[in-house]
């Protein structure tokens, strides 16, 4: 399965990201879940990383095909997925509109077990 990896520079405080991560799951799972299956995405995890005093939100993705996925999520205007993009500038400064998956990367490397 395509993996989707990106980093966003935090705006405002890891502790702020916690809570709308918090929000996801304890108030809004059923949304979330029709959201992520919605782009093929069958998993997704953050992770807070500080490089010279600023902290990034590295965010992982295993999705079924990325390059359909970033044309809908950017055009998508259900009302959680309006919401869901706006929580993203605010915590980010990114615009998932403009940049869907966030700054653009590239691999570099990748292993994998040869016995799996």
């Amino acid at each position: 399965m395509p993996k989707l990896v990106r980093a966003y520079p935090l705006a405002n405080g890891v502790e702020g990201l916690k809570q709308f991560g918090q929000k996801l799951l304890a108030e809004r799972r059923t949304e979330v879940d029709a959201f992520y299956r919605k782009y093929g995405v069958s998993h997704e995890s953050w992770h807070a990383q500080d490089i010279n005093g600023t902290t990034w939100i590295i965010c992982c993705d295993d999705m079924s095909n990325v390059e359909s996925a970033a044309a809908e999520y950017s055009a998508a205007s259900d009302a959680f997925d309006v919401w869901f993009k706006e929580e993203v500038l605010r915590h980010t400064g990114v615009d998932p509109n403009v940049t869907p998956f966030g700054p653009p990367s590239e691999m570099i490397y990748c292993w994998d077990d040869p016995g799996e």
